[in-house]
């Protein structure tokens, strides 16, 4: 479950806070424009952050990875979108 404190520190002139509730925030990234689903499961068997992906708000999400709390979970998606600014790499 996500905290309160988990809530408040998220950037929100990086991020766009599309819903929030005890154990799922979605947030859009001001950069790139990727929706991302932070989800807490109930149990913790896969970590305490589940983190879900899409590159448009119309399509389905994806499993991005896990991380071990939600600031974690947000280093990831900067990183994420640092690469995808960057240019990503070719496929042949």
């Amino acid at each position: 479950m996500f905290t309160l404190k988990d809530i408040q520190n998220l950037d929100n002139t990086y991020f766009n806070i599309i819903k929030i509730s005890e154990y799922d925030v979605e947030i859009q990234s001001s950069n790139t424009g990727h929706v991302w689903l932070l989800h807490s499961p109930i149990n913790d068997e896969e970590g305490s952050c589940i983190i879900f992906h899409k590159h448009h708000i119309k399509h389905q999400y994806h499993r991005h990875g896990t991380a071990g709390n939600m600031a974690k979970a947000v280093r990831s998606i900067k990183s994420h979108d640092k690469w995808q600014l960057e240019g990503r790499m070719k496929r042949a």
